[in-house]
């Protein structure tokens, strides 16, 4: 089976221009929006882990505590396995984030592998780790691998960006959410770039790592 990947800016402009073809809202909102940012990431254990750093925090919070992981080595797999609670602690982790870090360096999750993985394989497999839930693989996913067709529909700032763009009573739940993006598959992971862009506008700041 034949994945399709977002590696390049035409990647997303082919994605923008299906969505705008398919759904009168993306239509309009697109052309304001500008290029479509690409937010691809590296894989492995450093991005992940980035991706738990940012789990309920702003971004200038997460900004300044993964510098000093980074700083402290311990975006490195085997030092962050090796690390004592009180390291990781000074890096600014919360006692629950230091128990994640130290699930997520302990797992040695083949990364190598997860390439040539379905998308839900690798989000069910990330799941298993003690401290990786859906949004955070579905984040890896999206940005690590570039998979065109994920969609983090418990991301907070695409449900409040949702509720505006379609005129929506209410911001949508993830269920809810989830299930209007199926009209937006294969394209799903533009679909969201666009509403992340969408979001930046209307709040002035921006809505994912």
């Amino acid at each position: 089976m034949t994945r399709r990947v977002i590696s390049s800016p035409a990647d997303l402009e082919e994605g923008a221009d299906w969505l705008a073809s398919r759904s009168e809202v993306f239509a309009r909102l697109l052309p304001d929006l500008g290029p479509l940012p690409l937010r691809r990431k590296p894989e492995g254990f450093a991005t992940l882990l980035n991706a738990i750093v940012g789990q309920q925090v702003s971004l200038a919070s997460a900004a300044a505590i993964w510098g000093r992981v980074v700083a402290a080595g311990f975006a490195i797999e085997e030092n962050a396995a090796g690390a004592s609670d009180a390291e990781l602690a000074a890096c600014g982790l919360s006692r629950p984030k230091i128990r994640y870090t130290k699930a997520l360096a302990t797992a040695r999750l083949p990364y190598q592998n997860f390439a040539d993985m379905p998308d839900q394989d690798v989000i069910t497999r990330l799941c298993e780790v003690t401290g990786i839930g859906r949004w955070s693989a579905e984040i890896y996913v999206k940005f690590a691998l570039g998979r065109a067709d994920v969609f983090a529909a418990g991301d907070l700032a695409l449900q409040e960006a949702a509720r505006v763009a379609f005129e929506l009573p209410a911001r949508p739940s993830e269920k809810a959410l989830r299930e209007m993006a199926l009209d937006w598959s294969p394209w799903r992971a533009v679909a969201a770039r666009a509403l992340w862009a969408y979001y930046r506008v209307l709040k002035d700041r921006e809505g994912v790592i």
